[in-house]
């Protein structure tokens, strides 16, 4: 078995085409293991900043298979997202080997974010693993890297400060907002002067899933005791109960006596049953919060304020990869629009020392991790040679027990079992003594070939992906 890992982030995509690249990301997993015969397992990643798939492939040596299964996931994106096969080849980061173990925990730690040390990642690496249990595709070797990677986020966390400052994706975008939200006047009574505090706020959350979760702890932290949360699917009730907030039907009237909306559905992403994937299927989609729904919604809100100048501006924050909102939007007067696009440009820098110890942490577990995964090669051999030694154990026991019987004979006595059980503890004394040194050689020579194998593979990386591009571009 390989590791396989394709994976686009913000580092290496503008959003706008990771956006792309992601649409139908739901049922990659499936199709990939369903149709690829090489590939085993796989478990995806889709976040906000993030579309990673890592497969376990059934590869043997000269790595046709990943070359085959490199071209098959790519045609497969290709298929979910609308994009052609050629820019979803292109589109992805191919790791094989131990580079797998190092990226996933490197990014299960926050190490790879857009905001460094934000622990949202975390969960939603735990997540995709629950995601890939309960469509059957993930593997005996996924379950390990994964469960390994949540453990070592955890000991990132709990062990350097990188955990401590409480960085997220959704605590940046609130701490923009709070920027043009800072000493406003509210009609429910101005927030205490000074303090920080959001009370009186009242903000309008858009979806019910996790980042939404997060989004109503975070607005909490802050003192907002206003929270009313919309969902087109039916959830917002539901999602209510469970958090405390108030749920609504009418978007537009909600959003006109506002003064934060927070949308994190991400149902642009999604993409319904049986639409085509002709590329044109995402764009079809309509934004969770269009501009139209703005300005009604600040057309009402003006004639609220009676004789004011004007209604109070109105900041949205829309937190999802696939736009929840209308980029138009921030074309409405008085609106002021953030995205992930403008959070990038944001993300706080973190002190290097603290990058450092938590890298120490990621890069001796991941060495740990495969250490551990090649050695099970080595086990096979050393039980084998175990068993060599028993076979060893029990033929010199009977000789020696042999001989014991007939020294005896001669004096018409019989061996006793604790004359047995003597002998057998000195032979398996001295054949185990004799054998520590050949299972040192043995395991070392085990690792040795496993790693001369995987090498093989791993070193003809660039290679096999080249290959896998000009596959799909034929």
């Amino acid at each position: 078995m390989v590791l396989l890992s394709l994976t686009a982030s913000h580092r290496e995509l503008d959003l706008d085409a990771l956006e792309r690249l992601s649409t139908g990301s739901g049922s990659v997993g499936r199709a990939a293991v369903g149709a690829c015969g090489p590939v085993q397992g796989s478990v995806v990643i889709s976040t906000c900043n993030r579309f990673e798939l890592y497969l376990d492939v059934d590869a043997p040596v000269h790595g046709d298979a990943v070359r085959h299964a490199t071209r098959h996931v790519a045609a497969v994106v290709a298929a979910s997202s609308g994009v052609t096969a050629e820019v979803a080849a292109e589109s992805f980061t191919v790791r094989t080997g131990p580079e797998v173990t190092e990226h996933l925990f490197t990014v299960a730690a926050g190490l790879d974010s857009m905001v460094v040390g934000e622990r949202e990642i975390a969960g939603q690496v735990k997540r995709a693993l629950a995601e890939a249990r309960a469509d059957g595709t993930t593997s005996k070797t996924l379950e390990l890297l994964f469960q390994t990677a949540s453990r070592t986020s955890k000991r990132v966390g709990t062990q350097t400060e990188l955990g401590a400052a409480g960085r997220s994706v959704v605590a940046l975008g609130l701490d923009l907002a709070g920027r043009d939200l800072a000493g406003r006047e509210l009609r429910r009574g101005p927030a205490p002067a000074g303090d920080g505090s959001w009370r009186g706020l009242r903000v309008v959350l858009i979806g019910t899933g996790s980042y939404a979760g997060a989004s109503v702890a975070a607005l909490r932290a802050r003192g907002c005791d206003d929270v009313r949360v919309y969902s087109r699917s039916g959830r917002a009730e539901v999602f209510a109960q469970g958090h405390g907030v108030e749920p609504v039907r009418d978007l537009v009237t909600a959003l006109a006596d506002a003064d934060l909306v927070v949308s994190c559905s991400g149902a642009r992403g999604r993409r319904p049953a049986g639409a085509p994937a002709d590329g044109g299927a995402e764009a079809s989609l309509e934004y969770v919060l269009d501009a139209a729904a703005v300005v009604r919604a600040r057309e009402r809100a003006a004639a609220a304020a009676g004789d004011e100048p004007e209604p109070r501006p109105l900041v949205v924050l829309d937190l999802a990869l696939h736009r929840d909102v209308d980029p138009r939007v921030a074309d409405v007067e008085g609106v002021l629009l953030y995205d992930l696009g403008t959070l990038k440009a944001h993300a706080p820098a973190t002190a290097a020392g603290v990058v450092d110890r938590a890298r120490s942490i990621v890069d001796a577990a991941a060495a740990d991790f495969e250490e551990t995964r090649l050695g099970r090669a080595a086990d096979a051999a050393v039980v084998a040679l175990f068993d060599a030694a028993e076979e060893r154990v029990r033929a010199e026991v009977d000789v020696a027990t042999e001989r014991l019987t007939t020294e005896l004979a001669a004096r018409g006595e019989t061996p006793e079992e604790g004359d047995v059980d003597a002998i057998a503890r000195d032979v398996r004394k001295r054949v185990h003594s004799a054998l520590h040194g050949q299972i040192v050689a043995v395991r070392a020579d085990a690792l040795a070939r496993a790693r001369a194998e995987e090498a093989a593979v791993v070193s003809g990386a660039e290679a096999l992906v080249t290959g896998a591009e000009r596959g799909v571009r034929r």
